[in-house]
């Protein structure tokens, strides 16, 4: 079966056929949001996620390079 994928439009709107217990989690984690916070929260979230994975690379090649470079430094 497919997850559907609910904008935080649709959320904070509260049109969705959905379980309880999906309802109280989305209502703690949304709370008094307005549907424009919500978005802008996502968008956060994915642009942080993105930038963890930029300094992860950086960081193995950094450690590369002091690998390839031996004792000297």
């Amino acid at each position: 079966m497919k997850r559907r994928h609910h904008t935080p439009e649709q959320v904070i709107r509260k049109h969705l056929e959905i379980t309880e217990s999906t309802w109280h989690r989305w209502r703690n984690q949304y709370g008094g949001m307005k549907a424009s916070d919500a978005k802008k929260l996502k968008e956060l979230e994915s642009e942080n996620s993105r930038l963890k994975k930029i300094v992860a690379d950086q960081a193995l090649d950094i450690d590369m390079l002091r690998h390839i470079a031996g004792p000297k430094f």
